[in-house]
């Protein structure tokens, strides 16, 4: 007679990590979906290039009219711009000062903290110191959108192929 016993320990699955939840998770549903890997790779050098935009509370908006313009995923745009919302605030000041030199324009002191306060106190007043400081930041930003682009697209696309063979 054979005597087997059979043991029943569960091993508890690892919760996923932020980054499977909010960015893995939604890429390979979208693969599944029937959504192309070039598809997915333009998705995401657009919505990159879109929530790098240095204003704040438009990229949602930008992303939006976009999506809907060239027919991307909404889902996944607006996931990225959630996870590049503090790389965007840390950009402004870079379109700033890039802008300054492509205007060729006087260096003006600001901060992040300086240009909230002055919006906070007199929005109107506002918009009238700094409307050149948005012009700067604006060109430099249009001139580095393509740039963004492509780049992103082009070294995506390959991965998105890949990651898309893997889950057939």
């Amino acid at each position: 007679m054979l005597d087997v016993t059979v043991s029943t320990t569960v091993v508890p699955t690892p919760r996923p990590s932020f980054w499977q939840r909010r960015l893995i998770a939604p890429l390979r549903a979208q693969l599944t979906q029937g959504v192309s890997p070039d598809k997915l790779a333009l998705t995401l050098a657009v919505g990159t290039a879109c929530s790098l935009l240095p204003f704040l509370g438009f990229t949602t908006l930008l992303n939006l009219g976009v999506g809907l313009w060239l027919r991307l995923n909404q889902p996944i745009l607006q996931t990225v711009n959630y996870l590049l919302s503090a790389v965007q605030l840390a950009l402004i000041l870079v379109y700033v000062r890039a802008g300054e030199i492509i205007w060729r324009a006087p260096h003006v002191p600001l901060s992040i903290a300086q240009l909230t306060a002055a919006f906070r106190a007199d929005p109107g007043g506002f918009f009238g110191r700094f409307a050149w400081t948005g012009v700067y930041a604006a060109t430099a930003w249009l001139i580095s959108v393509p740039l963004i682009i492509a780049l992103l697209y082009f070294s995506l696309r390959p991965a998105m192929r890949r990651f898309a063979a893997l889950r057939r």
